[in-house]
């Protein structure tokens, strides 16, 4: 498909913790990168709604990308909305309301959409090979995991077992408890029997995470050897299992005070990402996974990877 010069692309990710805004240009380059802490799923997304406040701040986060985008004179706005917005009952209300505010049109994606955005994203950052990967990327309000290689997914699902809803059931003690990590497994085992099924006969032995937590423990790793990484230039991140057990303790023992004080923890994250280790965690032995990659790609950059393949 031949694209027309200085073409530029907005994209938007409504995430149910994070909101991203990313535009790039025609041959698939990043221009710029905003993301905002809306935690649109807080207070609401375990009854199924998004309350007022949170529903202000997604409007409000939405008018400023608006205005970062009209001053790149950008037209072509792709906005995707996920696990809050799909499962709330004024989910629609929210998006109507955007639309009257701002004039941009959110469309609302499947869990089966989004892992495939997911795995165009990671696609575009990290060279999986022939070898056969599980890819996954915690959410706040749902998880999605891809088996695949860099040809083509192989299988992929969605389930709603996001960071966010996660705290709701058992963060609920600060440190949290270790017979809250046993219920959280036993719910996360009770609810992804597709996944254990798939993986049992694809076999991947390599998890590549996606953004959110992973960039997380990928700072803190680095922070700690006194390295830097910059997950805005850099696609890959690569950490032995080893240094992610390590890390997983240090998190998981502290409460929420001591967590802000890790260096390298990220503050947008320090409230989910004690179940979001518990979940990590959890798939490294349930599923024998012997090795992780860390994307810092993900949903956002594979809708900006179908867009310029002209699918969408």
């Amino acid at each position: 498909m031949f694209m027309k010069p200085g073409r530029k692309i907005a994209v938007i990710d409504m995430g149910t913790n994070t909101f991203h805004l990313l535009i790039g240009d025609e041959q698939g380059n990043v221009i710029l990168k905003e993301k905002v802490s809306v935690k649109i799923g807080q207070g609401g997304i375990s009854q199924g709604i998004i309350n007022p406040l949170a529903c202000e701040r997604a409007i409000n986060t939405l008018k400023s990308f608006k205005s970062t985008i009209e001053l790149y004179n950008i037209t072509e706005i792709y906005a995707t909305a996920t696990s809050a917005i799909r499962s709330a009952a004024n989910g629609q209300l929210l998006v109507d309301d955007i639309y009257k505010e701002t004039g941009i049109e959110v469309k609302v994606i499947s869990g089966e959409k989004e892992a495939e955005y997911i795995y165009y994203g990671v696609r575009s950052a990290v060279d999986m090979g022939e070898e056969t990967s599980l890819v996954v990327d915690i959410g706040g309000g749902s998880v999605e995991f891809i088996i695949c290689n860099h040809k083509k997914i192989l299988w992929k699902g969605s389930f709603e077992i996001g960071a966010q809803r996660l705290v709701d059931k058992f963060h609920t003690e600060d440190p949290m408890p270790l017979k809250n990590t046993k219920l959280l497994e036993e719910f996360v085992e009770s609810q992804i029997q597709p996944l254990i099924e798939a993986t049992n006969k694809y076999k991947p032995e390599t998890l590549v995470g996606s953004s959110g937590t992973f960039d997380t423990l990928s700072e803190i790793d680095n922070q700690q050897h006194g390295r830097i990484f910059l997950p805005d230039q850099e696609k890959e991140y690569s950490m032995d299992l080893a240094t992610y057990h390590k890390l997983h303790q240090e998190i998981v023992r502290a409460n929420r005070k001591e967590r802000m004080q890790i260096e390298g923890m990220i503050p947008m994250r320090v409230d989910m990402i004690v179940v979001a280790c518990c979940l990590i965690n959890y798939l490294l032995k349930r599923l024998s996974l012997t090795k992780i990659r860390v994307s810092t790609y993900s949903l956002k950059e594979g809708v900006l990877d179908r867009v310029l393949a002209g699918v969408l």
